[in-house]
């Protein structure tokens, strides 16, 4: 069964599922423990307010997934993301130029530390558990990774596609997408991602490798009032 359905709600049924044991649960409202991604996500047709306060305890900002939310007066939207979620079911089929190495425990730094230039504020100090990660090292310098972040029973989402600034246009994104895409699809689940609908470069690189968009989903971040 697809149950394609879910990703509808990606955040929501992660952490119903493959990731429940990193769910913190509310009223109406699941929210990912934040040492791993500060994600929400509510399964109503509006949340509950204090769901959000009570979160937004933990975290100096967080970021809901999907239907825009009902917010308390001591929190403020700080953004709003319009992404595409794009879906591959099948294999990609490209030829390395790079190698690819699978990313563990000792190589952490060196991904934080690239996270940091370019998504600080998507990735945490545990984010990269929440499965695997691949990268790309040049004179021994990690210069791009690509990973997994979200799961369901059926479904892993590709994430953390991030190159260095000095190292773009090689087509290392490429390479580590398809690498990750065929590492999910070998586990008989289905890749799916995430892009800002403005990154039109990354949008067609997408397309190019075999993906389409399935839906636009809004991801809304959320912080305490100033």
């Amino acid at each position: 069964m697809n149950e394609e359905y879910k990703l509808d709600n990606p955040v929501w049924y992660s952490l119903a599922e493959s990731h429940k044991n990193l769910a913190f649960n509310y009223n109406t409202t699941r929210f990912y423990n934040p040492d791993y991604c500060a994600f929400g996500a509510f399964n109503e047709l509006s949340n509950n307010e204090d769901d959000l306060l009570a979160y937004a305890k933990l975290v100096p900002s967080f970021f809901i997934f999907g239907a825009k939310p009902n917010l308390p007066k001591s929190l403020q939207f700080k953004d709003e993301l319009l992404c595409l979620q794009m879906i591959v079911s099948d294999k990609i089929n490209l030829t390395y130029t790079d190698e690819i190495v699978k990313l563990d425990e000792s190589h952490r730094p060196a991904l934080l530390a690239l996270v940091k230039i370019v998504y600080p504020e998507y990735f945490k100090s545990k984010t990269a558990d929440l499965g695997n990660y691949y990268g790309i090292f040049k004179n021994n310098q990690l210069v791009a990774i690509t990973g997994e972040r979200m799961q369901m029973d059926n479904f892993i989402e590709v994430s953390a596609v991030i190159t260095h600034p000095e190292h773009t246009g090689k087509g290392y994104a490429k390479q580590l997408v398809a690498h990750a895409v065929n590492a999910i699809l070998e586990q008989n689940k289905i890749p799916f991602l995430h892009v800002a609908e403005a990154n039109i470069g990354a949008v067609k690189l997408y397309e190019k490798l075999g993906f389409t968009t399935r839906i636009k989903m809004s991801i809304w971040q959320i912080a305490q009032e100033s």
